[in-house]
């Protein structure tokens, strides 16, 4: 398995309120973790900042191997965090109403466990086939699954980026988590909205079909999406999860 990662400002952003990370825990298993930061003054950046680096601490000290047990560990720590960036957030007068999405994914050697709150996204490119693997919780979703909005409609609808659900808002929040069994070859993306507001699907398939290393693909996808106008942070993970050929 390969990792490659990138996170950048935009072209219209003062700051990068996205957060992202990479980590092993005892067992092998990866957790690849994207948080897009919401909220007044340096809020996001600090709901981000503390989701990231609050999973991926707890993670590292896990020794799981199994997706009943990842499942399990994954909801108590959303619940975990939902309420240490909910109390955060009322102790201090400009970090209130911050919050963060997120997009989880925990690698196991054939199976994959996503997890995620938000509209920051996880596609799965198989052969020719690309597909998005979360839901959007947002405001256009619901209206294009209630047949009030075409999809087409709602990428350019004015309250495209109005969320439903997001880590440390509320006192509660519920994380939704699908289960994928893994073959050699597939390459997992995870991207915060910069990137899908900006690119097409199938543009970003498209990078992802190019025999380039996997840095290089994060790089493209983040020039394509500044190409596009760059309005938001932008940040993409890529796993490849083809195992690694021998030199012999």
């Amino acid at each position: 398995m390969q990792v490659a990662y990138q996170t950048a400002i935009g072209k219209r952003r003062s700051d990068n309120q996205d957060n992202v990370g990479v980590f092993t825990n005892r067992a092998g298993v990866t957790l690849a973790i994207i948080a897009d930061g919401i909220g007044g003054n340096q809020g996001g950046d600090v709901a981000s900042d503390m989701a990231v680096s609050h999973f991926g601490h707890d993670f590292e000290v896990t020794d799981f191997t199994h997706f009943d047990a990842a499942s399990a560990w994954l909801k108590a720590q959303v619940n975990t965090e939902n309420d240490l960036i909910y109390k955060q957030a009322q102790e201090f007068a400009d970090l209130k109403g911050m919050g963060t999405t997120v997009v989880i994914a925990m690698v196991f050697e054939t199976e994959l466990l996503i997890g995620n709150i938000g509209d920051s996204r996880a596609y799965l490119l198989r052969k020719a086939d690309f597909s998005q693997l979360t839901e959007d919780h947002s405001l256009v979703n619901e209206l294009v699954k209630r047949g009030e909005l075409s999809k087409q409609a709602a990428k350019v609808h004015p309250q495209k980026n109005v969320i439903t659900r997001s880590l440390g808002v509320g006192t509660s929040v519920q994380i939704d988590l699908r289960y994928q069994e893994l073959t050699a070859g597939d390459q997992l993306l995870l991207c915060s909205d910069g990137l899908t507001n900006m690119v097409s699907d199938s543009d970003i398939m498209q990078v992802l079909q190019r025999p380039l290393p996997l840095a290089t693909k994060c790089d493209e996808l983040i020039q394509m999406a500044n190409a596009a106008g760059g309005l938001d942070n932008i940040s993409v993970i890529i796993i490849d999860h083809e195992p690694e050929v021998s030199d012999r």
